[in-house]
């Protein structure tokens, strides 16, 4: 009887259980939270960005100037190399030998002037004491001026010769780092060919060639009213960027402009200057530059690369209203200043824009904004904003 009245009371408090329990019911997921930044209020100026490449400020190819066996060489390849410094050594004793013989003809034809004027000078002096023919001095002054002739002839060849000598000595004609040698010693150059021996190039400082195209070249002209003349004396800075470098870290100077457009290309020449110390930057890399343009200084609006998306309709932004409502902005950019754009028209200084959790925001739903001001580099703190009104901190 227990047992019963125990199993009797448990089924009534199963039946009264179930019934308590409460129906399950959706709760819709809270909105996602994405990151908001005022865009920034900032003075820019407006640049133009080119590629081109980098080319040795000084390139010379040293070549034999006299024939003969090639004696030494006093460098190892790719060896960094000082004005004047010897490099090769041919051949001497062919040129020692011809300046010597050079020299006795200048002696010879000194002692031929020396003696022809002595004669000249008695011949004279016999002609007034009538002891002697006027030919006679005639034949001798024509002998003193022929030997004059043969003096200067003779300090010529002997000059030549000297500069031959000198030619056996081939040096660096200025600061730089040469290349490999291409003739080994025992070999006969200049042997009535051009014979390359090396190459010499000094980059430090460095070129960069780039082209602009007429288009922005007017556009430039007209807006800064600087012909590329004019443009070359200001040093105008261009920054260089090579291959793996983040933004523009070589500084330098617009330091040649082209006297005319290329008509086959619509292009006009242009040439920057970079300080090389180091050498790291080498003639031949391709090289992006980015040349300030003057006189176009202006207050504009930033916004994180990021942030900027594009689609078939162009760029635009993502944007939180006042109800935290995403909404697709189109804008037109302008030029990037580091990580930041531009942004010229479709966003003001009051707009809240989605920098971070873009993946989140769809155009129309509800997200939750934390407030990021985009100031300087150094304000790194964090605003949290309120979800209902974005444009107000929480306090």
């Amino acid at each position: 009887m227990r047992r019963r009245n125990i199993a009797k009371l448990m089924w009534i408090m199963m039946i009264f259980g179930t019934g308590c329990e409460e129906k399950n019911a959706y709760v819709p997921p809270p909105p996602p939270q994405v990151t908001v930044s005022r865009p920034v209020h900032q003075q820019v100026s407006d640049y133009l960005e080119f590629t081109g490449n980098t080319q040795a400020f000084n390139t010379v190819q040293l070549v034999a100037r006299v024939q003969g066996y090639l004696e030494k060489v006093f460098f190892h390849d790719g060896d960094v190399v000082k004005k004047g410094q010897p490099l090769f050594l041919i051949q001497q004793n062919t040129y020692q030998a011809r300046l010597k013989q050079a020299e006795a003809q200048v002696l010879q034809q000194k002692a031929s002037l020396d003696h022809a004027q002595t004669e000249l000078d008695r011949f004279s002096g016999l002609v007034r004491q009538h002891a002697a023919a006027e030919t006679d001095v005639d034949n001798w002054r024509f002998e003193r001026d022929n030997a004059r002739a043969a003096v200067v002839a003779a300090e010529a060849n002997r000059d030549l010769a000297k500069l031959d000598l000198d030619y056996t000595k081939v040096a660096a004609p200025f600061d730089g780092r040469i290349d490999r040698r291409l003739k080994d010693p025992g070999n006969l150059v200049g042997a009535g060919e051009f014979t390359p021996l090396a190459q010499i190039n000094q980059i430090d400082p460095i070129y960069v060639y780039f082209t602009i195209n007429e288009t922005d070249l007017l556009r430039v002209i007209k807006q800064t009213k600087i012909g590329p003349g004019e443009a070359e004396k200001l040093k105008i800075p261009a920054s260089l960027a090579l291959s793996g470098d983040k933004d523009y870290p070589h500084t330098g100077t617009l330091d040649f402009t082209a006297i005319s457009i290329t008509p086959t290309t619509g292009t006009l020449l242009l040439r920057a200057i970079y300080p090389n110390a180091d050498g790291t930057i080498l003639p031949g890399l391709f090289a992006r530059v980015r040349v300030l343009v003057v006189n176009t200084e202006k207050m504009a609006l930033l916004v994180p690369e990021t942030a900027i998306g594009y689609d078939q309709l162009g760029s635009y932004l993502l944007v939180v209203d006042d109800n935290n409502i995403v909404v697709r902005r189109p804008v037109k950019l302008g030029i990037q200043a580091g990580d930041s754009r531009v942004v010229e028209e479709g966003l003001s200084d009051q707009d809240w824009v989605i920098v971070t959790g873009l993946l989140r925001a769809i155009p129309g739903n509800t997200v939750k904004p934390i407030g990021k001001p985009l100031t300087k580099a150094e304000d790194k703190g964090d605003v949290s904003v309120a979800p209902d009104k974005p444009g107000k901190p929480i306090s």
